[in-house]
């Protein structure tokens, strides 16, 4: 009863064996994906894949780091792939400020944008915010994003950003960090999280978990992300209450019935 939450199955890493790495992934008892856009064709790549997988959702919009590309027509295009029934959130936006490769400036209006956006269409935001925790913040309170609420993806903030997380009604993703040796922190946030925010995700093809790091992550190991988040909690609670925990947290957030 897995839920893998962040995806890029449209990657070019998976064009060899795509359909194989959702069968493995499928056999390995996930039963739902989401896959996320993060420019104009992504975006269109993620709706495709989810006309041809009836337990494939998309996300719409554009990453912090592709926001200078955005051009007249986008939003309007946007507008229109969000009316798809398997479109489920819009994102991922958000700030990254370690590489700047949109200007601060620029990542800030778009993203004020793209949540405005996502209220007109009453779709949650999947948030990415890298060494931009108070501007992300700051931004989300002052478009009143808590009114449609979201996920922030791949947590891996701070204490601080968990709480304000939190308190704005969004959830906490963890993927595969979860599992690295030097996450001692990010484990306790995640145990300290209320099990009815949390999600799970691989981010793939990215991140993968222990103990497959250093290889090309797939949805299938999303499994040693729940693993983990279990083994965290200790014996109160199984790997399947975690399964099936963070599955309807993610039906929740996304409206899927």
């Amino acid at each position: 009863m897995l839920f893998d939450t962040h995806t890029h199955l449209d990657d070019a890493r998976y064009n060899d064996d795509r359909e194989a790495m959702i069968a493995r992934a499928r056999e390995a008892g996930v039963e739902a994906f989401v896959s996320i856009g993060c420019d104009l064709a992504t975006s269109q790549a993620a709706v495709e894949l989810a006309d041809q997988y009836p337990f494939v959702y998309a996300s719409v919009g554009v990453h912090p780091h592709e926001v200078k590309h955005i051009q007249d027509g986008w939003y309007n295009e946007f507008r229109r792939l969000a009316k798809r029934n398997n479109v489920v959130a819009w994102g991922e936006i958000g700030l990254d400020y370690h590489y700047n490769h949109s200007s601060p400036k620029d990542q800030r209006e778009r993203f004020r944008e793209q949540i405005q956006l996502a209220r007109e269409l009453t779709l949650p935001v999947i948030i990415h915010t890298r060494e931009a925790q108070e501007d992300t913040v700051t931004i989300l309170k002052e478009e009143r994003a808590s009114e449609i609420g979201g996920v922030f993806h791949c947590f891996s903030g701070d204490a601080w950003l968990a709480k304000e997380a939190l308190d704005l009604g969004f959830y906490l993703s963890f993927s595969g960090i979860l599992t690295f040796q030097n996450a001692a922190a990010l484990r306790e946030i995640a145990k300290q999280t209320p099990l009815d925010r949390v999600l799970i995700e691989t981010d793939c093809p990215y991140l993968t978990p222990v103990p497959y790091r250093g290889k090309r992550n797939e949805p299938a190991y999303v499994f040693h992300v729940a693993q983990q988040l279990a083994s965290i909690h200790g014996p109160a609670l199984s790997l399947e209450q975690i399964s099936r925990q963070t599955s309807d947290n993610a039906k929740r957030l996304f409206k899927i019935v």
